[in-house]
């Protein structure tokens, strides 16, 4: 039996109980809410992009604005990605080599002018040794960073979970984006991490949790890259979080990493799947109508698609069946039946008393107990991300939910492990 010193401290430092969110309700400075665009000076030059263009193409339905929401004093922009309370705590950066209509450089993703941000050009130097490689790589290489006060001025400690599946939804839309333009992704968890935070000019506010690589290899040797950047301040206030900081410190080194080789395997209809993703929105209700067992299969079979990593922890899958046609309502695991019966008001609870727990077709529950820590929670993202636009693109909605009883839903699926994300799916 697993206990307490066996799961990461941080994630049992921060459980939500039906004790702990009525002691410690979340209080908003509505004077200090951060920004949610990071931009760098107009001295460095910037690349609009445009969507003819297969490569700018690609890079847009990453992460590009798709709707733009205005209420009494605030606006707010929807991208490709979702993110918990639309804060978008995560930044963009990218090395291209030999790529059409980009020139070979570092860049940063500026989503609020849908452009790129040149940071230095590239030729005998680059990123690659940063991640363990000597010789070019002809392609693309990301890196997923964090400005974790943009999640903690909402979700105070709690906030390095939401950076994290943020982060691991970025890595989702970068594979979406990967199929709909013909790309294979590796996503790398195993490099240094705290070196390339000082490479790009970063302070304690920002840190880099994921990198992703589309490239060939090529037997040209290459030096690492030097940068000179200034520190930009990508949230504008900023309060520091000594829990935060050091659960991404404790959790930035990977062990016992199980290495994943082979590539999903999608079969959407490209053009359609395209549309899914710029409609892509997380659903606010759902009127009890139920799926089929075919979709809710079709579902399936995307999330257990493999996702092709270098630190490939296990995920659990759980699932509380509400209204599946042809399906005995109850807990699956699997599928296999756990707990028969009418759980709906159950999932609802655990997911902090929300209708969308209880009113949806399929309830999602996502687990592990694994040890790399942001490796994990990631991937759980990336499979979240996938639950998202399969539902999607079968005419059905989603709703990722990060806040949910810890420990009750441990017990319900019977199972002492680390809950990292619920999900709901229906009309």
């Amino acid at each position: 039996m697993l206990g307490f010193e066996d799961f990461f401290e941080y994630h049992m430092q921060t459980k939500h109980s039906y004790f702990s969110v009525r002691s410690f309700p979340n209080r908003l400075d509505w004077n200090n809410q951060p920004n949610v665009f990071k931009t760098y000076p107009d001295t460095f030059e910037k690349i609009q992009l445009d969507l003819e263009k297969n490569n700018h193409s690609f890079i847009y339905y990453i992460a590009g604005i798709t709707a733009k929401k205005t209420y009494p004093g605030v606006e707010y922009y929807l991208r490709v990605n979702p993110s918990a309370g639309a804060l978008y705590p995560n930044e963009i950066y990218f090395q291209s080599r030999g790529n059409s209509d980009i020139e070979d450089g570092v860049y940063h993703f500026d989503i609020k002018s849908s452009s790129i941000t040149l940071l230095k050009k590239v030729d005998d130097n680059g990123v690659e040794p940063f991640i363990g490689l000597d010789t070019k790589q002809n392609g693309f290489i990301f890196f997923i960073s964090s400005i974790y006060y943009r999640s903690s001025w909402k979700y105070k400690n709690r906030a390095f979970r939401y950076c994290l599946l943020d982060s691991g939804h970025i890595l989702g839309s970068i594979e979406a984006s990967a199929y709909i333009h013909d790309k294979e992704y590796e996503i790398i968890y195993n490099f240094d991490k705290k070196e390339l935070n000082n490479l790009f000019g970063f302070d304690e506010k920002e840190f880099f949790t994921s990198c992703l690589k589309i490239t060939t290899n090529t037997d040209k040797k290459v030096e690492k890259l030097i940068l000179d950047l200034p520190t930009i301040d990508g949230s504008f206030y900023f309060e520091t979080n000594k829990l935060i900081e050091k659960a991404y410190n404790d959790s930035l080194k990977t062990f016992d990493c199980s290495i994943q080789k082979e590539k999903v395997n999608f079969n959407y209809q490209k053009e359609f799947f395209k549309q899914t993703i710029l409609n892509r929105r997380s659903i606010r209700e759902f009127t009890k109508q139920a799926i089929t067992i075919n979709q809710l299969e079709t579902i399936l079979d995307i999330l257990s698609q493999p996702i092709c990593s270098d630190c490939d922890e296990k995920i659990d899958i759980y699932y509380v069946a509400n209204r599946v046609k042809q399906l005995r309502p109850g807990l699956y695991k699997d599928n296999q039946l756990l707990e028969k019966g009418d759980l709906s008001s159950k999932a609802g609870y655990l997911c902090l008393e929300q209708d969308l727990g209880k009113d949806s077709a399929v309830t999602f529950f996502l687990t592990s107990k694994g040890k790399n820590y942001q490796a994990l929670y990631q991937k759980a993202s990336i499979i979240g991300h996938r639950l998202y636009l399969a539902s999607n693109y079968l005419g059905y909605g989603c709703s990722g939910i990060g806040a949910y009883y810890d420990d009750e839903v441990c017990e319900f699926v019977k199972d002492n492990t680390q809950v990292l994300y619920a999900l709901a799916i229906g009309k």
